[in-house]
């Protein structure tokens, strides 16, 4: 079966996971941060060498204050109980997305964690947070044109390559593979430029009870595709 080289997942449904319980958001959120412990580990034994998750979007800035700090705290209690463990698992963990949104003590969180985890190949994973498409491709365009400004660029010398060298995956392989939860069929702002040739899988479960079965009726699905980029099969 062919295996994608790089899995992004937009995890969503946590709110809903909650309110079907009478359970406060947060702990919707919570079980969400095992779904993506179970996920990991899924990846791994799949063969799966990068795994991007959206974990907090740009526009998430906007729900209200409580939930906010709800899911900021959340990521500093994960970073502290996870990093043992994907270090002894070989993951190798970076972030993608605004960081400067984050307080100072979360910003240093973020980057140790790279660091404690930057030795690890076994399995890239890609976190985003603060994270969105659309100002990921307009920062990259400001870049390319003060380079140009500035005398550093040719604009003639600007394609596709330059660009995505740009970009906050500078250096990532492009997703073969998206999935979303929840039933939902959209991107939301997610990786909008290097989805361009992505298969895409939807899938009609809360992100809280994603498990393994999941991810390998995903990968099933992804097996199952004609990849052509554009091009006629011979």
């Amino acid at each position: 079966m062919a295996i994608p080289a790089h899995v992004a997942i937009i995890m969503d449904g946590n709110g809903r996971w909650a309110a079907s319980r009478h359970l406060p958001k947060i702990a919707g959120h919570r079980e969400g941060a095992r779904a993506v412990r179970r996920t990991i580990q899924a990846a791994i034994e799949a063969g799966v060498s990068w795994l991007t998750i959206y974990a907090f979007s740009s526009e998430n800035w906007r729900r209200p204050l409580g939930e906010v700090l709800d899911l900021t705290g959340l990521l500093r209690q994960y970073l502290k109980s996870e990093i043992a463990e994907l270090k002894a698992n070989g993951v190798r963990l970076r972030f993608i997305g605004d960081r400067a949104k984050f307080d100072q003590n979360i910003r240093a969180d973020l980057d140790q964690a790279e660091r404690d985890t930057a030795v690890n190949s076994r399995l890239n994973l890609i976190v985003a947070l603060s994270y969105g498409g659309r100002a990921e491709i307009v920062a990259a365009a400001q870049g390319l044109a003060q380079a140009a400004r500035d005398g550093r660029l040719e604009a003639a010398r600007i394609d596709e390559g330059l660009f995505a060298g740009s970009l906050a995956t500078a250096g990532f392989p492009d997703p073969d593979l998206i999935i979303r939860t929840s039933g939902e069929q959209r991107l939301s702002n997610f990786l909008l430029w290097q989805a361009a040739y992505a298969e895409l899988v939807f899938l009609d479960v809360l992100w809280p009870d994603f498990g393994p079965e999941n991810f390998a009726a995903a990968l099933a699905e992804y097996a199952r595709r004609e990849r052509r980029f554009g091009a006629r099969p011979g």
